[in-house]
């Protein structure tokens, strides 16, 4: 179909609202511009969708993923938008909705809604505990019906703190899908009380993810948890994010040793090559970091920035090469670790540009999936329904976590049974960080918000979806042709006591 039909097929579409519309008919335009400059070898790949931008755009002019330091916010104000520093809780909440609206990122809503107890919890002092919960819970339907999107996300503890625990008491209340959520675990830090409130919830709504901040701090810094579950500076961001269906890089090889040693070699250079010459337009032609406001008044850093490597269809690809199935066979997750690793190895060697915020090198990222995904399985994560017992699974893939600095995350659904005990699902949360876990992802099957990939898409939604009936939520259309394509609701449920 050529540009006009597919103009207008966008601006026929009695599923898009106006918002949903402007936003896909913004890509449009962008893509009337060449593709930034890559070898003939890159673009074969790209071409055979070995390597995919996932549809970010020909011109990129705004970085993937931006995390602002909403600290600066509350500590000076913003000279672009008239705000002075607030002086009490109301005013807190108005500034970051201000705020919020002037945050770019990929899906044309903010990714990253800050760190929001911690920065909140100073201005409760001396309140009556019944008016912050009502402002809370008003916070959480104003990003729900204004930014409207399952990628914006905002990150809780590692400390207990009152805004903390009545997040999430309003979660429990609204059973929204917007926004995402994430909890920063830390033994030494978290108390047993308001983790359990975090696990109570997340057995009634989905949300929040469990993030292990001690090895994500390690690794990256002082960060957040964005859009699914990407883990970056605060104050910086990603450029791009490009990633790799290793299954289709599986077939081009003549055998396995072809595969280690020559494809994933090549395949890595390519996709450094890739994100490098989309950040080189963002930064030298668009000079994003030169002219908004963001930069200029400090809230974000090009050197805190990084671009993202992803990789996808990784049990396809051992499966592809291995007698044995990857989840459930020892040597098949063998030969998948050897994969990661051996990519990991071969993303080193190429310089990321733009990337101090990583050490100029490019960052490994198990991503999470789109919609078109038919055949393949998200980042590094175990086949829908081929999913082992859980400790087995637990331990089948821990292991690869280390490797995805910028985030990887596995879902495990569970009964409604375990409800009767949450004590120990945090304990299981617990003992799967202390050896190695980076992020638990949890759902209960019976629960109305249905965890897609790193975002959750409500059955309503869904049911809209199939009706041909219009969406507030912008990433819920892609949610549930990812439910259709993926069958995402055939994960197999752990039993309570198994």
């Amino acid at each position: 179909m050529d540009r006009k039909g597919q103009v207008y097929d966008i601006i026929t579409n009695r599923s898009l609202t106006y918002r949903q519309k402007k936003h896909l008919l913004a890509v449009q335009g962008e893509n009337i511009l060449d593709y930034p400059n890559l070898s003939s070898e890159t673009w074969e790949y790209y071409q055979k969708k070995v390597l995919c931008d996932l549809y970010e755009g020909n011109a990129p002019y705004r970085p993937r993923y931006i995390l602002p330091d909403y600290n600066l916010l509350f500590s000076k104000g913003s000279t672009f938008l008239n705000l002075k520093p607030p002086t009490d809780l109301f005013e807190a909440i108005q500034s970051l909705i201000i705020m919020y609206t002037n945050v770019p990122s990929i899906t044309g809503q903010p990714v990253y809604l800050g760190n929001i107890d911690q920065l909140l919890e100073p201005f409760t002092k001396g309140l009556d505990e019944d008016y912050i919960y009502k402002m809370i819970k008003w916070f959480l339907i104003s990003i729900d019906r204004i930014i409207a999107d399952g990628f914006a996300h905002m990150n809780i503890g590692p400390e207990e703190t009152l805004i903390g625990k009545l997040i999430l008491k309003a979660e429990r209340e609204l059973k929204q899908s917007v926004p995402n959520l994430s909890f920063k675990y830390c033994k030494e830090r978290t108390s047993e009380e308001f983790l359990l409130e975090a696990v109570n919830t997340a057995l009634i709504t989905g949300k929040p993810h469990f993030h292990n901040h001690q090895l994500i701090s390690e690794q990256v810094g002082n960060y957040g948890i964005v859009s699914c579950y990407n883990n970056l500076k605060i104050g910086g961001g990603s450029h791009t994010l490009v990633r790799i269906n290793l299954l289709k890089l599986a077939r081009e090889a003549k055998d396995l040793e072809d595969f280690l040693n020559s494809k994933l070699k090549d395949i890595a250079k390519s996709a450094v090559e890739m994100v490098n010459a989309r950040a080189r337009f963002l930064v030298e032609e668009v000079k994003y970091f030169e002219t908004d406001f963001l930069a200029e008044e400090g809230f974000i850093s090009l050197d805190n920035f990084t671009s993202m490597v992803g990789v996808f269809a990784l049990a396809e690809a051992v499966n592809y090469f291995s007698e044995g199935k990857y989840g459930l066979d020892q040597n098949a997750n063998r030969l998948g670790l050897e994969i990661i690793h051996a990519l990991d190895k071969y993303l080193k060697e190429h310089p990321g540009l733009y990337c101090k915020g990583s050490g100029d090198r490019v960052v490994l990222h198990a991503q999470s999936g789109i919609s078109e995904d038919v055949e393949e399985t998200a980042g590094t994560r175990i086949p829908i329904g081929d999913e082992p017992p859980l400790f087995q699974h637990l331990n089948a893939v821990i292991p690869f976590h280390k490797y995805f600095v910028s985030g990887t995350s596995d879902i495990f659904i569970f009964d409604k049974t375990i409800r009767q005990n949450p004590q120990a699902l945090a304990d299981i949360i617990k003992g799967s960080m202390d050896k190695g876990l980076r992020t638990f992802t949890v759902n209960v099957g019976d629960s109305d918000l249905i965890r897609v990939t790193g975002y959750l898409i409500k059955r309503t939604d869904l049911e809209n979806y199939r009706k041909g009936v219009k969406n507030k939520d912008s990433s819920a259309n892609l949610g549930a042709e990812a439910i259709e394509n993926q069958r995402i609701l055939n994960r197999k449920v752990n039993k309570y006591g198994l």
